[in-house]
């Protein structure tokens, strides 16, 4: 098992710039590739997007591609979200999450969760 602990979360003004942190515990997350997806008040969990084991590929929500960059350090047991240029209708928690193969989109794929942290943009 591994345990996920999201971090970063903060206001930001829309335009600005916020990167996220997911530390793992428990197993090495290099044994998993690794996805963020995020929440919105009274909306479904969606996917961000995700890293591959090695971190090596990379793939995006069309909302966020070209805004948003996740990254990996293994050695460091931790995975990244730099989030460029955030709009207001990216308010939501974000939470990060462990699955078998990147290429994975849906929740139900990912078998562990952080506990997610609150990322604010004001406008």
């Amino acid at each position: 098992q591994v345990q996920l602990v999201e971090s970063g979360g903060e206001l930001v003004q829309a335009g600005g710039s916020l990167r996220l942190s997911c530390a793992a515990s428990g197993r090495t997350i290099s044994t998993y590739a690794m996805g963020w997806f995020r929440q919105a008040p009274g909306k479904e969990r969606e996917f961000v997007g995700s890293i591959s084991r090695s971190g090596s590929s990379t793939l995006y929500a069309d909302s966020v591609k070209g805004r948003f960059t996740i990254s990996r350090d293994n050695a460091k047991n931790t995975v990244f979200l730099r989030m460029n240029s955030p709009k207001p209708e990216d308010t939501a928690v974000y939470y990060c999450a462990a699955t078998m193969v990147y290429t994975a989109v849906s929740t139900g794929s990912y078998a562990y969760w952080g506990q997610g942290t609150q990322v604010t943009v004001s406008s």
